[in-house]
């Protein structure tokens, strides 16, 4: 297998912003639903299948890094916003998520809630790097 030392440029990128009150079992959680649409929605950003040296197969990852940022209860319905006006998909998770166990009842809580009345404790994007730094303008990166 080839391999090169240029360093690898990606035109999109891959970020999630929490919210910075959360408990880091919550961290985690919000930031791996997030995420996980990403894949089926731009197969794009999927990489190949991994192997090790015995040839026993894993399951393939994105290709880029996934950038995880924080701020504020503001600052992320700022930033929702940004990216609405921008176009851009977003994957939500409010404050509601926590207390359901399943995929129906997510969706659900979501959908009972206007856009703005939103209680989001993160959100994540993909799209061109210029757009999604916009969006995210006043985020830190997660510590």
């Amino acid at each position: 297998m080839p391999t090169t030392t240029e360093p690898v440029r990606f035109e999109t990128k891959i970020a999630v912003l929490l919210r910075d009150d959360l408990l880091t079992w919550q961290r985690l959680n919000v930031t791996a639903f997030l995420v996980s649409g990403m894949g089926t929605a731009f197969p794009e950003v999927v990489g190949e299948p991994y192997a090790d040296a015995d040839d026993v197969p894993y399951l393939s990852m994105f290709r880029q890094p996934v950038l995880v940022f924080e701020g504020g209860k503001e600052l992320i319905r700022a930033a929702h916003g940004r990216a609405l006006g921008r176009g851009l998909p977003v994957a939500v998770f409010t404050s509601d998520l926590f207390a359901t166990g399943n995929d129906r009842d997510n969706r659900a809580a979501v959908r009972a809630v206007p856009t703005a009345q939103l209680d989001l404790v993160g959100i994540g994007l993909h799209g061109p790097r210029n757009a999604v730094d916009k969006v995210l303008k006043g985020a830190i990166m997660h510590r």
